[in-house]
């Protein structure tokens, strides 16, 4: 049997430089060697592990990149300064001037940003598609496509990709497929599906505390080394690289990643059917009325659930801001962007993470004044939560009260 990505991450052990149980931190900007020649292979790229300069790579970041390949069960992975970082390296090394780009239509808003606006200088363009429907995604494919684009559960709608039929639609057409997985570590192995390319924001559940900025690309040796090398290499050239310190704050963390995510997708599960009982419109891939919940059983990894994002519609903006103005002040989150923390974070996308989309995109792909996304956090007692939830829902009539039993 083949070692599940828990038992990758758990077998991984390194020793510090003085026998310590974590690995020492290279706190270097460069690094000496031995001899000139050896200097001149390196940046000739013929001598890989060499160290060159901490924006090529670092022992630290080598360490993190190790885990987070047995994470996704790639080959390698470079760790970068963000998830845009690593989202913008992979398409400025894949896409050249003129080529094209098929992206899902529902993605976090940096990224819509970048590929509808930024990419226009490089006069590379971008299809946004309804990634769900396959026979859309194939027509939209062009002889300049290089790369189809995706979230494995999308920013903020929660779609569900189908992974492994994408990636056979890639192959055919001979792109890669890049798939975002930051809503879904551990629920969802992209990789092993059929993607190409496993790009994640590690600022998100990863790295779970909310104190730093990160990003990752798993992938191939080949693609990986490219990235960075020094003549050619957007990974390299565009200076995306994470610092030292912070990619071994990241990999401590990781070490609770399993329990956590467990933890955030039990939690979301019980409000989910909660609310949804309670009559709101509720959105999470849990629920047997989400349209992908059936696609998603067939292929996530059951034991870590169905994740820690949920959205609920509110009706309108107005009560969608009280409430969460509401909920922040009875001490049950915080009205902020990102996901993840341990305290659960709420936000209106379509006012914040999604405001680079023009509104009547916004109201073409379903994403509504009044949706609340909600980043469950690891409460012990999640029905003292959501009894504290209702109360606010209650007193901004969005709900009705119970009626008492008799």
């Amino acid at each position: 049997m083949k070692n599940k990505a828990t038992d990758n991450l758990q077998d991984l052990q390194y020793f510090g430089e003085y026998g310590g149980v974590n690995p020492s931190i290279s706190d270097s900007s460069t690094y000496t060697f031995l001899s000139a020649k050896k200097m001149f292979d390196t940046f000739e790229g013929n001598t890989e592990g060499c160290y060159l300069y901490t924006r090529h790579s670092s022992p630290s970041n080598l360490y993190l990149g190790e885990a987070l390949a047995a994470l996704e069960g790639t080959e390698t992975a470079n760790v970068t300064a963000s998830g845009m970082g690593a989202i913008t390296a992979v398409t400025l090394q894949l896409c050249d001037a003129g080529d094209h780009i098929v992206s899902s239509r529902t993605i976090y808003g940096g990224t819509y940003a970048f590929m509808k606006n930024f990419l226009k200088k490089f006069n590379i363009s971008t299809s946004f598609v309804d990634i769900t429907n396959l026979e859309v995604v194939e027509k939209a494919i062009t002889p300049r496509t290089k790369m189809i684009y995706c979230e494995a559960v999308s920013n903020p709608l929660l779609e569900i990709a189908d992974i492994k039929a994408l990636s056979e639609l890639a192959k055919k057409h001979g792109i890669p497929l890049v798939v975002d997985n930051t809503f879904s570590p551990l629920s969802i192995s992209p990789a092993k599906l059929g993607a190409d390319v496993v790009i994640h924001s590690l600022t998100k559940f990863i790295n779970g505390s909310s104190d730093c900025v990160a990003g990752v690309v798993c992938g191939t040796n080949d693609f990986c080394l490219a990235l960075k090398d020094v003549h050619s290499g957007a990974g390299m050239l565009l200076g995306s690289t994470l610092d030292s310190l912070r990619a071994a704050s990241i990999l401590k963390n990781m070490r609770t990643l399993h329990i956590r995510i467990k933890k955030h997708s039990e939690n979301t599960q019980y409000l989910a059917e909660s609310f949804e009982k309670d009559g709101l419109r509720v959105v999470y891939p849990g629920l047997k009325s989400h349209k992908g919940h059936e696609k998603l059983k067939s292929f996530m990894n059951h034991e870590f659930g169905f994740g820690g994002l949920m959205t609920i519609d509110m009706g309108s903006l107005d009560k969608a801001n009280a409430l969460m103005e509401l909920m922040q002040e009875r001490k049950l989150g915080y009205l902020a962007v990102s996901l993840g923390f341990y305290k659960t974070l709420f936000s209106a996308p379509g006012t914040s993470t999604s405001s680079e989309i023009p509104l009547e995109e916004q109201k073409q792909m379903g994403l509504s004044d009044g949706l609340v996304r909600f980043s469950i956090g690891l409460d012990n007692d999640i029905e003292r939560t959501y009894n504290i939830m209702r109360e606010c829902m209650v007193e901004l009539n969005i709900l009705e009260p119970k009626t008492a039993m008799v």
